[in-house]
């Protein structure tokens, strides 16, 4: 959005944070986020406010300005049809629109009388189908020949703290039965970078490990396995049509808290959508090089057991895959009875 023109009032690392307990030592800073943006907005009222994810954050920020009569659209369901589903309830106060980028979302809200659209996942138009494995290495600068195993331990620095370890591990393990294996790891920023190097010292000695900056898509694409953090990655993977195994591990009280609201028993996205476990999961405890190794260990050995799989993924990118971003723009401007410039 930078990019494009927008000014960020905030930096977003600020808000990057997950899991319950996780939240609890910056929440004052995230509160005071809240209240001089509702003061901003209501001091100079736009036109609509347009929530974009972070449903914890902006479902109550939206509440508050719609009560002033802010016009409020939401972009990206929460997940209340996996966990704390009793806040469709606050959504109908909070949000004019919903904009679902999952089909089954919308009918959610249509039956609850919240008006909702299914606009398409934009992820699944940014990626159109499986990526070419060798012009991906080339663009990473990986060796053409040879196995390849990209690791993805998440996007924010308790994630990684939370999952370097085991994936590290995981990949000593690997090496030890399998030499000349070698791994990628993308990492969204310096902060990320360095703690991962940090435990790399330690926990991957001996294993042949490239970084890289962002890159994310790249790396799983010039992979031939892919273990990814539960989250919005899991959906890249899909789209790519990569084996993947999914993995999570947070902290004690988030994990115990978590599953005791929990509707649903899978982590990863793609195996909600699917209705089974398209990508293993390994959550918590189960996250060990002796158990997530093995896993790895078999996609490598035997590549032909994933062929059905990615037949259902590519299924499932094609259902996705409906213009989300102009689609997204144009819901938005006919609730605000703006004719859009394609009319």
């Amino acid at each position: 959005m930078m990019a494009a023109g927008c000014h960020s009032l905030y930096p977003m690392e600020r808000l990057s944070v997950a899991g319950l307990s996780e939240v609890v030592t910056r929440l004052p800073e995230i509160l005071s986020i809240r209240r001089q943006l509702i003061k901003r907005f209501r001091d100079d009222p736009p036109d609509a406010f347009i929530g974009i994810d972070a449903p914890d954050f902006n479902i109550s920020l939206e509440r508050k300005l719609r009560q002033s009569g802010i016009p409020a659209v939401h972009y990206v369901s929460p997940t209340v049809w996996a966990w704390r589903g009793y806040r469709v309830k606050k959504i109908s106060r909070s949000v004019d629109l919903m904009l679902t980028i999952f089909p089954f979302e919308a009918e959610i809200y249509t039956r609850r009388q919240v008006a909702a659209q299914f606009v398409g996942h934009p992820l699944a138009d940014a990626i159109p189908g499986k990526r070419d494995k060798g012009q991906a290495r080339r663009e990473l600068g990986l060796p053409a020949t040879g196995e390849i195993v990209a690791l993805l331990p998440g996007s924010r620095l308790n994630e990684v703290q939370a999952m370097a370890p085991p994936l590290l591990q995981t990949a000593r393990w690997l090496t030890e039965r399998r030499p000349g294996l070698e791994f990628v790891v993308p990492l969204v920023n310096t902060i990320t970078r360095n703690h991962f190097e940090q435990v790399r010292e330690q926990e991957g000695k001996g294993v042949a490990i490239t970084v890289v900056d962002n890159r994310s898509r790249a790396a799983m694409a010039a992979a031939d396995a892919v273990a990814v953090a539960a989250g919005t990655a899991t959906m890249e993977a899909l789209l790519l049509q990569r084996p993947s195994l999914v993995v999570l591990r947070v902290s004690k009280l988030t994990y115990h808290l978590g599953k005791r609201m929990a509707s649903v028993d899978s982590v990863g996205m793609p195996n909600l959508l699917a209705g089974r476990r398209l990508m293993p999961e390994f959550v918590q405890d189960n996250l060990t090089a002796e158990k997530l190794g093995p896993a790895i260990l078999e996609i490598l050995e035997n590549p032909q057991a994933w062929t059905a799989t990615q037949a259902e993924f590519e299924k499932i990118g094609t259902t996705l895959r409906k213009g989300a971003d102009e689609s997204a723009a144009a819901a938005t401007l006919e609730f605000l009875g703006v004719k859009s410039r394609s009319d």
